[in-house]
C-alpha cells in the first residue's frame, strides 16, 4: 500500500505543480538523484538534480507481467554519471525509485510510484542501454532446485565446499593481444585449467574488476576472457586467477576430488530414456 501526507494527497487531485524524481542507488551505496523540473529539489534529504537529462516518457511503465528493456539514455547520459563508471559496471542493476513532489512545497513530502532496478548496461549503436526491472520480475525466478545431470551448485560456495582461494594463482600479463585475450607466459597450469573460471585484476587500469574466463591455452600460455575488459590490459598488469569448473561429474572428481559433494546426477536418465515404451515384439 502506497503511504502520502495529507497535504500531498489534496495537491495530487488538483495535478498543478508536480514533479517527477528519479533515485538511483548504486550497489556501493552511492546515490544519484535526478528531477523532471527545471531548478534542482531537496526532497526528504536527497538532492534531486534538474539537468535536462530525465523526461517522464523514459520510464513507462505495463500491467504486463514481464520485463521490458528501455533506452534510459537521458538519465545514465548524465554529465553527473561518468563514462568510465557505466563502462566498469557500478550502475549494474543499482536500484531505481521512482517518485512524485509537488515542486512548490516539497515539505509536502513525496510519493513513491514505481521500484526496481537495472539490469547490465549495454553500449548499443552509440547510446547505453539499460534494461529496468520492476517487482514483477521475482516472479519469474526459479524456487527450488532442478535435478540435471551437471552440478547445480557454484563452485567454491557452501555446499561445494571447494576451498578456490587455496587454488588460486596469481601472476602478471607478460603480452597482449587485445582487451579479451593475454599471454602470461610463466603460468606453467596444465591446458584448460582455468576454463569457466574467474580473473579479478589486482593492478592497472581494470583493477578491482572481473571477468569470466573462456579458456586457457596451457601450450601457448593464453587467457581468452568471455568478454572484453572495459579498460586496456597492459603488460605487467598483475591479476588473480581461480580455476574452473564446467559442473560435470568426471571434472569434479578428476579435478577436485570432491565428488561427495557433486549437486548433480550423472546418472539421471535423460528424456528420450523416459519416454521409451515396450514395441510390440
Amino acid at each position: 500500500m502506497k503511504t502520502v501526507s495529507d497535504a500531498l494527497g489534496e495537491h495530487l487531485c488538483s495535478d498543478t505543480t508536480l514533479a517527477e524524481l528519479v533515485k538511483i542507488t548504486r550497489a556501493d551505496g552511492v546515490v544519484k538523484a535526478f528531477t523532471t523540473f527545471d531548478r534542482d529539489l531537496t526532497v526528504d534529504g536527497v538532492v534531486y538534480v534538474a539537468d535536462g537529462s530525465l523526461s517522464t516518457e523514459q520510464l513507462p511503465s505495463s500491467s504486463a507481467l514481464k520485463s521490458k528493456d528501455f533506452t534510459v539514455v537521458g538519465i545514465i547520459d548524465s554529465e553527473c554519471i561518468s563514462e568510465a563508471d557505466l563502462k566498469n559496471g557500478a550502475y549494474d542493476h543499482a536500484l531505481i525509485d521512482v517518485y512524485v513532489c509537488n515542486w512548490a512545497d516539497v515539505s509536502q513530502g513525496s510519493l513513491l510510484l514505481r521500484h526496481g532496478w537495472m539490469g547490465e548496461i549495454l553500449y548499443m549503436e552509440g547510446k547505453y542501454v539499460a534494461q529496468l526491472r520492476g517487482l514483477c520480475d521475482n516472479l519469474k525466478r526459479r524456487v527450488g532446485d532442478v535435478f540435471t545431470p551437471e552440478c547445480r551448485f557454484d563452485l567454491g560456495d557452501g555446499k561445494c565446499s571447494v576451498d578456490v582461494e587455496a587454488m588460486a594463482v596469481s601472476g602478471y600479463v607478460t603480452s597482449v593481444t587485445d582487451n579479451a585475450v593475454f599471454e602470461d607466459y610463466n603460468c606453467a597450469q596444465v591446458d584448460a585449467y582455468f576454463d569457466y573460471g574467474k580473473i579479478v585484476w589486482s593492478s592497472g587500469a581494470n583493477q578491482g574488476l572481473s571477468m569470466e574466463v573462456k579458456s586457457w591455452s596451457g601450450d601457448y600460455k593464453q587467457f581468452t576472457l568471455w568478454l572484453p575488459m572495459p579498460n586496456a590490459v597492459e603488460i605487467n598488469d598483475a591479476y588473480k586467477v581461480y580455476p574452473g569448473c564446467d559442473k560435470r561429474f568426471s571434472v569434479c572428481c578428476s579435478k577436485f576430488n570432491n565428488a561427495a559433494n557433486f549437486g548433480g546426477f550423472p546418472h539421471l536418465p535423460g528424456l528420450a530414456k523416459i519416454l521409451q515404451y515396450p514395441d510390440s515384439h
